[in-house]
């Protein structure tokens, strides 16, 4: 009955299920794994915000940024750019709306500029609200940063007038500075009165956030596919099943004898023997017409 499966439709239906179960089940697993790193890393960041603050390292030894070394303690010397300052608006704190002071750094042993948050004000992105940066060489201590994407920025990100930033990252940093920036930044740990210093906050796709939830919904999505397949291959084996399962029936009610099926013909053997031993006539085979009239007289 199921020598149907053999054929060659069904050998590609079979090949494409074996294929695709285990293409679903190590995707799941894929997507498994990353939703547990991220739990790992949520716990390692609510371990790191536990201990506090560690010794301020120097930028060079957390370079480059990974999700370990964001929201460490990082140490730089070098002078601010006074003329490249920019407020960065649309920021909140404490549910209070303002906007950070933003001043590049450059480094007192060359490289790429460092943008430092230097701290938050509230109310509308003034210019004059804001206190100089210092002269001079300084040591700039504070929690470094990943640089910020556009879709996780809740404030203003285009449309904004001169000496104003939407998005810190050495991408938006490049439109409006003269020479290189790099992408991590640092937000100082004392920033000076009236600022309030701006916390560290965690990289984006890391700890438990909607990106790890939705890691984890794909997870049972793939799982499913992988028994959505199963369910449908044993749908289409009982419909074929089922469908050749009535073309005999079909044929049997239409009186057509090649329609017995293997199970019919030893009982119709049995029948015919038990008829000759009876009558001691060999019955006609099943398909040719039986003979009437008397038998012909003996010679």
């Amino acid at each position: 009955m199921y020598r149907f499966l053999l054929t060659p439709r069904w050998w590609a239906i079979n090949v494409f299920v074996l294929l695709a179960i285990p293409v679903c089940l190590v995707a799941g697993m894929w997507q498994l794994g990353r939703f547990e790193d991220q739990v790992a890393t949520h716990r390692e960041q609510q371990e790191r915000a536990e201990r506090g603050p560690g010794e301020a390292r120097p930028l060079a030894e957390l370079l480059p940024l990974t999700t370990e070394t964001v929201g460490e303690q990082a140490e730089v010397r070098g002078s601010y750019d006074a003329g490249g300052q920019l407020l960065v608006p649309g920021r909140q704190l404490d549910g209070e709306l303002g906007f950070y002071v933003l001043t590049p750094l450059l480094p007192a042993d060359g490289g790429p500029a460092v943008p430092v948050v230097r701290g938050w004000l509230p109310g509308e992105a003034d210019p004059a609200a804001a206190p100089a940066a210092p002269a001079g060489e300084v040591a700039v201590v504070g929690a470094l940063q990943a640089a910020e994407s556009p879709s996780k920025v809740d404030g203003p990100t285009d449309g904004l007038p001169a000496g104003q930033l939407g998005v810190i990252s050495a991408a938006s940093l490049i439109n409006v500075l003269s020479y290189p920036v790099g992408d991590p930044w640092i937000t100082v740990t004392d920033a000076v009165a009236p600022m309030t210093p701006v916390p560290a906050v965690a990289p984006t796709g890391t700890g438990l956030d909607m990106d790890a939830f939705q890691n984890l919904g794909y997870t049972a999505e793939w799982f499913v596919f992988a028994a959505f397949v199963v369910f449908m291959w044993f749908r289409l084996v009982r419909r074929e099943v089922e469908a050749r399962q009535d073309a005999e029936l079909a044929l049997v009610a239409a009186g057509q004898p090649e329609a017995r099926t293997e199970a019919q013909a030893p009982a119709d053997a049995e029948a015919e023997a038990d008829a000759e031993a009876e009558t001691g006539v060999t019955p006609e085979p099943a398909g040719v017409p039986a003979r009437t009239g008397s038998p012909a007289p003996p010679a």
